[in-house]
């Protein structure tokens, strides 16, 4: 049985991604729940994942004796170990779009990611006011994503009931998972076609599943919530 450790449901995007994906595509696998407490040397979480992980940190897929530490490459390794899962858009034109907006997403909009943390069960709407009108690097962020899913939504448009960003679910929706959580958790401002997607992508079994967890859970992690002094 693969085993995908990840952090606190509230508060990793990262290890949203290959959880979200390995849930909707029905692979089988067994969670290893580390919560978050420090990233310091010494702290709990940094000795359970040092111990298992080169880089200590989440997510991490263990698939018997092989191990897998970076989101992308934990989704190239499903794809390639499961390709009857169609993890990936089958049109040759269309996969190398979806790698490429995922690679865009693991390396980029670092301003989104830094003042908008992912917080499944707050609601920030008035913190999320505030960095609309004074980061300029968020307003550009948003700026694109919402340019880029207008697009995809729209060539694909009627291609699958699923409506997602290529039709039917690939790996391109789950690696987006955790920004429609900040888009809305922040309320950040999305034309409708924009705020239709984001319904549909939290109405999807495996991302419900994470957002039901996420709420279940009592965590305050005080280094991930620079906005309350209480959940």
């Amino acid at each position: 049985m693969r085993k995908l450790y990840i952090g606190n449901k509230n508060y990793s995007s990262w290890s949203m991604r290959p959880w979200v994906l390995m849930k909707q595509a029905g692979i089988d696998f067994e969670e290893v729940m580390v919560r978050f407490d420090e990233f310091t040397e010494g702290s709990t979480f940094k000795n359970t994942m040092g111990a298992v992980s080169p880089t200590a940190l989440v997510p991490l897929l263990v698939d018997g004796d092989i191990k897998v530490w970076d989101t992308l490459s934990i989704v190239e390794y499903l794809a390639e170990r499961l390709p009857e899962k169609k993890l990936w858009p089958e049109d040759v034109k269309q996969r190398a779009h979806a790698r490429s907006i995922c690679a865009e997403m693991h390396g980029g909009f670092r301003a989104l990611r830094g003042a908008c943390a992912m917080n499944v069960e707050a609601d920030l709407a008035v913190q999320g006011a505030i960095i609309w009108r004074d980061n300029a690097g968020v307003r550009a962020d948003v700026e694109r994503i919402v340019a880029m899913w207008s697009e995809l939504l729209a060539a694909n448009a009627g291609s699958h009931p699923d409506g997602m960003l290529f039709g039917r679910f690939t790996a391109a929706d789950a690696y987006y998972a955790p920004v429609v959580m900040r888009f809305a958790g922040y309320a950040l401002p999305v034309p409708e076609p924009i705020s239709a997607y984001m319904q549909r992508v939290q109405a999807l079994p495996g991302v419900k599943a994470w957002i039901d967890a996420a709420l279940l859970e009592h965590d305050f992690v005080v280094m991930d919530e620079p906005y309350r002094v209480a959940r």
